[in-house]
């Protein structure tokens, strides 16, 4: 956030600034969504209200797309994937609980589970892990964790878990009785695979996703947490006191977006060829060690031989060519301080843009 607001600055004294540091979508909501909106917006009251027909889709969405069966009463929707994810902890645990979290990681979840009263188990993933927690990291933690966060595509990474994994994963909690919250905001948003949920291997995983990555809807504020049978009353009755409902329009023009494939595809269409531009100019950056950037919109890359105070490297960038990144700290407190992010969800001349700032100054690095 710190670099956000810089970044503001710089443009409000009228510098060049490419955001790169944000990881939201550059695109607008789909066309017929806004136009939905609009109409409600003039036409309709605009009261307490959770749409029935858009739960309904989201369940037929999981049929569709992972072969799984929920009922519509399953589906929660939220102001968001945040609340959503607040909702799973507070639904799914109680204080004191411990929860595992790959380290790098979102850093709402570890703070999140500071405010909950909760411990946030971090569990170091390297390259060799892919930087995902494996079966095998869950199945040696002693004693075994209440719950796990999964994250696939992750956050800051990009990297997905392989089905065969996502299985394993599920077995091993099943067998040590750990619940599983699989953050899956990302989906949709794949270059080398299909996203499988953590439903088609545990029915009773509380499953977080959100309208605002593959829908290009974060301001709008829509979510939904997808709960087993044993925690839907209790997830309801934490939403209703403490968000109450969604907003009106974002739920009408969630309900449209779902039937908007072909502009959203296109979306990942420009995702893949900025991917692209950014793996193609990693080289010339002097950057060899990234994390695979299966899906979402970031590539998560190593520093070290560069600086060991990411943040002031990225605030240096920053300054120094109007191009802003994350620093690695925001995702991992121990070793992020050798780690940046780049969003590529800007648009592809952006990327271009930026690529041509960054190759200078990082040969000047060195």
């Amino acid at each position: 956030m710190a670099i956000g607001q810089l970044a503001h600055k710089l443009a409000a004294e009228g510098r060049s600034v490419i955001h790169m540091e944000y990881g939201q979508p550059s695109t607008s909501a789909p066309a017929a969504a806004l136009a939905k909106a609009h109409e409600v917006l003039d036409h309709e009251a605009q009261g307490y209200w959770e749409s029935a027909p858009l739960k309904e889709r989201i369940a037929r969405h999981y049929a569709e797309t992972q072969g799984v069966t929920i009922r519509p009463e399953q589906v929660i929707l939220t102001c968001g994937a945040s609340p959503a994810l607040v909702l799973a902890l507070m639904s799914g645990f109680a204080p004191g609980a411990r929860i595992a979290c790959a380290r790098p990681g979102y850093v709402a979840y570890r703070n999140s589970l500071r405010a909950l009263h909760m411990e946030c188990v971090e569990v170091p993933c390297g390259a060799a892990e892919r930087y995902q927690i494996s079966a095998a990291a869950l199945a040696a933690l002693d004693p075994a964790p209440d719950g796990v966060i999964l994250a696939s595509p992750a956050n800051p990474t990009g990297t997905i878990i392989p089905p065969q994994e996502m299985a394993a994963i599920a077995a091993v909690c099943a067998r040590r009785g750990i619940r599983i919250i699989s953050d899956e905001i990302y989906h949709g948003l794949s270059y080398t695979g299909p996203c499988v949920s953590a439903l088609v291997h545990a029915p009773d995983a509380l499953i977080v996703n959100s309208f605002s990555k593959y829908f290009s809807m974060p301001g709008w504020r829509l979510g939904w947490l997808v709960a087993p049978d044993d925690l839907v009353d209790a997830a309801y009755a934490r939403m209703s006191n403490l968000f109450l409902t969604p907003p009106v329009l974002a739920q009408h023009a969630g309900l449209i977006a779902f039937d908007c494939a072909e502009e959203l595809e296109g979306h990942i269409a420009t995702y893949a060829a900025n991917r692209a531009a950014m793996l193609a100019a990693l080289p010339a950056l002097g950057l060899a060690r990234i994390a695979p950037p299966d899906g979402a919109f970031y590539i998560w890359a190593d520093i070290g031989h560069l600086t060991n105070d990411s943040m002031a490297f990225c605030t240096r960038l920053l300054e120094e060519t109007g191009v802003a990144c994350a620093p690695g700290v925001d995702f991992d407190p121990v070793d992020g301080h050798r780690f940046m992010r780049f969003s590529f969800a800007v648009s592809t001349q952006l990327v271009e843009e930026a690529i041509a700032r960054m190759v200078p100054w990082f040969a000047r690095q060195g």
